[in-house]
């Protein structure tokens, strides 16, 4: 995030796209929702009729896999009104005559024929944010689970660029982010192509300080990130897995051939966890790690703040804190690996090697109890909520001018309908911790599938009978939730339930820079398990022939 999430409730102009907030994030929904009481503009984009939907000014429902059309749409509109914030672009950024270029053709007529948005939706929109100064975007797996993550990105990005939304308070460009920690994990170098602080693998002067301080060579090449490594496991090419937090025949996209690879290509699978889940069923050695309440450490947010976590208890059984698994891991595995005495030396370590968090250790988040935004360079820097008040950090803002592809699997005769998948409220990822509680059970202990009224009544679907969703990849059982959030053609699913698993159906195509698998967008048909029903929608349901 750019900004920070208390900067949220201070917003004249909330954008929320590809981010069911009130279930995803609640905490964050609440300050949208403070915001909006505030008097704050909220435009929503999604396919489904969301919570947040309800108290929107705009909501922009587009066929799912529009992204692009749409945002282009909004920057033609902002570019041919004169909205841009010619200032800003001369002297903060690069490319912009190649984006103006590229989105010239991009009409709200044409982008209302493929996205299904009304074009006076889509000028209402750009007017409302080119115009509003303090207007923030807000992005998570709807923008980025798809086979153009990366360019939907890009198309996010150059709306903030070109009306100069950036280095403004309750503005900017904020990715939520999907757990408590995943921007700690990136930030310390859980990742196939940076080091700890987002320095380059591929970057020969930073290596060779890791080096030095590692006391190993390391590789100057990148390494595979998560949907390459499950399509390696899947062809034979990836013989030994170490998992750790993470339950991959839940979570992976077309799980069923990620099944297959375990069982007949991987010849030792680790996974270190708090909890048996489906993929421990496949391990060789399992080990007992803690729990958040186990062990202390650091948790990094979405808005780039450090903070303290302390153990309450101690791990039960023969379970372990993560970092002392590790060490003695790699100390048996023939690596030097120092003994360290805490935590905070490991830390310590880091912030030795890691300019933006230089001025960050563990006493002194004692005495900032609400923690420490990165950058943060020096002990005696007060940290960053707002990354470039002063302009761009390092050079210079580049557009990127992007243009549509389709989604890598459209909808036809035999699979008519586009499903997407995605969280609930009551659950928590792959469910491991949160279906062990009653609470969340009793609100939500089945799957089901949303599915609109029209394509149910089609069909001959009552609300609650159990139907069969079939994928080129697989098929699962579900409850058929008729539900007003859907717009016809489309249907949605959750990925937490076992017993009934999303990702059996979903498409591991990736997108060409990160990979990330195609979540958000396949085509499945319908059928009651009496043989009932097809999903009767046509080939063009979900997407139109632009």
């Amino acid at each position: 995030m750019t900004n920070s999430i208390a900067e949220i409730r201070d917003a004249d102009l909330l954008f929320v796209t590809g981010s069911n907030t009130t279930e995803a994030h609640p905490i964050i929904a609440m300050e949208m929702k403070r915001a909006v009481q505030n008097g704050a503009k909220l435009i929503v984009s999604d396919p489904r009729k969301i919570w947040m939907a309800d108290i929107a000014d705009i909501h922009m429902q587009l066929k799912p896999g529009t992204d692009v059309w749409l945002l282009n749409a909004m920057a033609n509109v902002i570019v041919e009104e004169g909205l841009v914030d010619t200032e800003f672009i001369e002297k903060s950024t690069a490319g912009f005559e190649a984006v103006k270029q590229t989105v010239a053709s991009y009409t709200p007529e044409k982008a209302e024929e493929v996205t299904g948005v009304p074009a006076e939706l889509i000028r209402e929109s750009a007017r409302m944010y080119a115009t509003t100064k303090k207007a923030g975007i807000y992005y998570t797996l709807g923008i980025t689970e798809h086979t153009h993550g990366t360019d939907n990105v890009y198309c996010l990005a150059n709306l903030v660029l070109m009306t100069g939304h950036l280095g403004v308070r309750s503005a900017g460009m904020n990715p939520l982010r999907g757990q408590n920690n995943v921007q700690g994990a990136n930030d310390s170098g859980a990742s196939p192509i940076f080091y700890p602080g987002y320095q380059k693998v591929v970057d020969d002067e930073a290596r060779l300080k890791f080096e030095e301080a590692w006391g190993v060579p390391l590789s100057p090449n990148e390494g595979q990130n998560l949907n390459v490594m499950m399509k390696s496991v899947i062809k034979g090419k990836m013989r030994g897995l170490y998992v750790m937090g993470e339950d991959i025949v839940i979570s992976e996209p077309n799980a069923s051939k990620l099944e297959v690879g375990l069982n007949e290509n991987c010849d030792f699978l680790v996974c270190q966890e708090i909890f048996h889940n489906v993929t421990t069923r496949f391990a060789d050695v399992v080990l007992p790690g803690a729990c958040f309440a186990e062990k202390d450490g650091v948790f990094t947010n979405s808005d780039r703040r450090v903070q303290r976590v302390r153990k309450a208890v101690d791990p039960p059984g023969e379970a372990r804190e993560d970092w002392k698994i590790l060490i003695e891991v790699a100390q048996k595995s023939g690596y030097p690996m120092p003994d360290y005495a805490s935590p905070a030396e490991v830390f310590k370590e880091m912030a030795s090697l890691t300019p933006k968090v230089a001025g960050i250790s563990h006493d002194r988040l004692e005495r900032n109890i609400e923690g420490l935004q990165w950058p943060c360079p020096a002990p005696d820097h007060p940290g960053t909520p707002t990354l470039h008040m002063d302009g761009p950090l390092i050079g210079t803002a580049k557009f990127q001018a992007v243009e549509y592809r389709p989604s890598d699997e459209l909808p036809d005769d035999e699979y008519p309908l586009v499903l997407s998948t995605g969280r609930i409220l009551y659950h928590y990822n792959a469910a491991t911790q949160t279906r062990r509680e009653s609470g969340p059970v009793a609100k939500q202990n089945r799957n089901f599938l949303e599915m609109n009224r029209k394509d149910a009544r089609k069909s001959g679907f009552e609300d609650g009978e159990m139907i069969r969703v079939i994928s080129r990849r697989g098929t699962v059982e579900a409850e058929v939730m008729i539900s007003p959030r859907m717009r016809q053609g489309c249907v949605w699913m959750p990925m937490h339930f076992a017993e009934s698993r999303a990702n059996l159906l979903t498409n591991d195509a990736g997108d060409p820079v990160t990979q990330t698998g195609e979540y958000k967008v396949c085509a499945v048909r319908v059928e009651g398990l009496n043989g009932h029903g097809n999903g009767n929608g046509s080939a063009n349901n979900g997407h139109s022939a632009h």
